[in-house]
């Protein structure tokens, strides 16, 4: 498969190196950074450190799903390996080099970047100076990585939200640096306030005002309490449907037990999951929650109109369903709170400056395309265990017969635009 233009990857990933803890972490802050947040990639096991409480994974930490995928596996590859042999992760992830050369496989030409434990464990470190600290060796870091190709390689940066002070002020340095396309948003609750808290209009407005893209991208939560995300609440929910359940009682008439007697208790037999729910449910889940209530319930589309939005690794296809009841709900229930809310929801939708990051599996997207040629951007998930090389994302709108023109603004002319990017002249792949 090859392809006649310049595709950017909306959703790629970086994992955060030792280094950026033993290097970029200012001295007077590394004792604190590590006890704040670190993440161990041991031999016998793995674990996340947060505020000083150690998590281990709750998968087999011989795969590492979050960075295994390389060119030229596929989904099929990646379930076949054996769990009783210890797999190294993809050096892409943290060396700009390899990542450059597997991309040149996949046939991408350009890329945003998200961070992996920063994303999963950043938003719950308490103390917000050392959130500060950590929050500025990420942005440096990833800053000399994307230097490795400036026109290539671009970042979404970390803010420090545990104080909105030191997260402007952070934004207003990183702005200044080029390959800062965007600035990172976790939709969770942080130190229990969502974004539909007045606490974070300053940052709205400030985001508005930098013309960086609000780059929101869920994380599963395993390492999460909960009330924080939709990750913890499905791995609670997953736990329990795995644990026997009491089908029968004791042997009284009737009982199943048999003549009178405590006979035999009938348990289900429900086996335990194999996987962790959390990666399947939360991504779509949050990405929702945040739309419905910050961007729609709370009208920060409405009161400010020239932020840029992208909405990451949740699919696009479910925001059909969205703004049909999000219509209903504006005229039924008093979504009020500090504004008015617009009724005309699919409207201002059209009229918002909101990406919805796509994967050419979606069936309704391939069916569609006209629906959603506008509004969609494709990602790859690079190097997480359910990554798709551009390649076949191309051969299979191809299939569906969606036509190249449109195949090129969703696999990277829309990108490009929102997140204010000069396309590459020269097409890789």
């Amino acid at each position: 498969m090859s392809k006649k233009f310049t595709v950017f990857d909306s959703d790629s990933h970086v994992v955060e190196p030792p280094a950026l803890w033993d290097t970029y972490l200012e001295p007077e802050y590394r004792t604190l950074g590590r006890h704040a947040l670190w993440r161990q990639e041991g031999k016998n096991g793995s674990y996340l450190k947060i505020n000083g409480e150690m998590v281990r994974d709750t998968g087999n930490s011989n795969i590492p799903r979050h960075a295994i995928w390389r060119p030229g596996m596929t989904w099929d590859s990646i379930g076949e390996l054996d769990p009783k042999i210890r797999y190294p992760m993809n050096e892409g992830a943290w060396n700009p080099q390899a990542r450059l050369a597997d991309m040149d496989a996949m046939g991408i030409d350009q890329t945003l970047l998200y961070p992996t434990w920063f994303a999963e464990g950043f938003p719950l470190v308490q103390d917000p100076d050392t959130a500060y600290a950590l929050a500025r060796a990420y942005n440096n870091w990833i800053t000399d990585f994307c230097a490795a190709a400036p026109d290539r390689l671009f970042a979404a940066a970390v803010l420090p939200l545990q104080d909105l002070d030191f997260a402007i002020e952070e934004l207003q340095r990183i702005e200044k640096i080029p390959c800062f396309r965007g600035v990172f948003l976790r939709p969770m609750f942080i130190e229990g306030r969502y974004y539909t808290h007045p606490f974070y209009d300053p940052l709205w407005a400030e985001l508005e005002r930098s013309g960086l893209t609000a780059a929101v991208h869920p994380t599963p939560g395993l390492w999460n309490p909960e009330w924080t995300s939709h990750g913890p609440f499905a791995e609670k929910i997953k736990n329990r449907m795995s644990q026997p359940a009491v089908m029968g009682g004791g042997g009284g008439p009737g009982s199943g037990g048999g003549n009178g007697a405590a006979g035999t208790r009938l348990y289900s037999s429900t086996a335990p999951l194999g996987h962790p729910m959390a990666p399947i449910l939360s991504y779509w889940l949050d990405n929702h929650l945040f739309v419905a209530s910050t961007l729609l319930g709370y009208s920060v589309m409405e009161r400010y109109p020239r932020m840029k939005v992208a909405m990451a690794h949740g699919k696009a296809s479910w925001m059909e369903e969205v703004l049909e009841k999000m219509e209903a709900s504006t005229r039924v229930i008093p979504l009020l709170h500090h504004f008015p809310v617009r009724t005309d929801t699919e409207e201002l939708w059209e009229e918002g400056n909101v990406m919805l990051g796509f994967d050419a599996e979606e069936r309704l997207i391939r069916k569609l395309p006209h629906d959603f040629a506008e509004k969609v951007i494709w990602g790859s998930r690079y190097p997480q265990h359910d990554t798709t090389s551009a390649l076949e994302a191309i051969e299979k709108l191809t299939q569906s017969n969606v036509p190249d023109d449109i195949i090129a603004r969703m696999m990277g002319g829309n990108a490009a635009q929102h997140f204010g990017i000069k396309l590459l002249e020269k097409v890789v792949g």
